[in-house]
């Protein structure tokens, strides 16, 4: 068995995991207003923009621009989302409206407070904005096991992002770091549903490992579509504490140890081969991680 769509045996379990997480989410639902240091807004046309009215280090303002300019792709990622799950299971297309409504306020969030603290010039971030959601975003997987295993990561990797950031941020702004943290709780939720939706397949069918080496070996965040990616992440990776080493701990790490792929056994030579491929791909990874450590002593 080699296929790579949603197994219909484990409907009743995923129904279980969505009833659990709109329960979870309705004990910590939000609205963007309530995260927002409205005391410190002024008209645009009044008080005109000026560089010398920004008080964050550049790298968080780099960094709290990036995560916005990663959020706005939403459109597309939902597009993506919509598109992978026609015919699939219903429970999943539920859960993805769901996780949509919780989303949106994201990069409503992000935005404003960066035009209320005046952290950045106006007219530049519209241009990015637009610019960014202009560009389109579209994985190279169009599966539905590929897209709950990239999903799965990418949520992942976005909480540890805000919940290292919020405490780089709290060293300038309690309110940043307050509404970082926020967002980091929505997307705990949502990492959780879909790790566990990969997990449930594989305890079933280990040979679905066939279908996990390739998002893992080549995960890119979508925020990658936004200009000068490369750039910011190497600024944000210095000094806003979310780099290549924290994505390693943190995140690939993670998510292999949960996913217990070392103990997989799936009876197809191709899903065993795969199998055998991530644990060399994160084998390698440490091995490069630990040589990055050894040079920053």
């Amino acid at each position: 068995m080699l296929t790579n769509d949603l197994d219909f045996r484990l409907e009743p379990r995923l129904i279980e995991l969505y009833e659990e997480h709109k329960k979870r989410s309705a004990k910590i639902d939000w609205g963007y207003h309530e995260f927002l240091p409205w005391d410190k807004a002024q008209d645009f046309r009044r008080v005109p923009w000026d560089a010398s009215q920004v008080t964050l280090p550049p790298s968080i303002v780099t960094a709290i621009e990036t995560a916005l300019l990663t959020e706005v792709n939403l459109p597309w990622f939902t597009s993506h989302l919509a598109q992978t799950f026609r015919g699939s299971l219903s429970i999943i297309k539920d859960f993805v409206h769901t996780w949509t409504a919780e989303e949106d306020q994201h990069s409503n969030l992000l935005e404003t407070y960066l035009l209320i603290t005046r952290s950045v010039d106006p007219s530049r971030l519209h241009e990015l904005h637009k610019m960014t959601v202009e560009n389109g975003w579209s994985p190279d997987f169009h599966t539905p096991f590929e897209t709950m295993v990239y999903t799965s990561m990418q949520e992942l990797a976005t909480m540890v992002f805000y919940n290292n950031v919020s405490k780089e941020a709290n060293k300038h702004d309690l309110d940043l770091g307050r509404l970082l943290r926020r967002l980091a709780k929505d997307e705990t939720l949502h990492y959780a549903f879909y790790r566990d939706v990969i997990k449930f397949h594989l305890q079933l069918e280990p040979n679905y490992c066939y279908h996990l080496g390739h998002v893992i070996k080549n995960f890119q965040m979508p925020g990658a579509v936004m200009p000068d990616f490369e750039d910011r992440m190497a600024i944000i990776a210095k000094e806003a504490n979310y780099g290549p080493l924290e994505y390693f701990d943190q995140v690939l790490d993670v998510i292999i140890d949960y996913w217990d792929i070392e103990n997989l056994r799936p009876i197809a030579p191709e899903a065993e081969k795969a199998r055998l491929d991530i644990l060399k791909y994160h084998a390698r990874m440490k091995r490069v991680k630990e040589r990055f450590q050894r040079q920053q002593k």
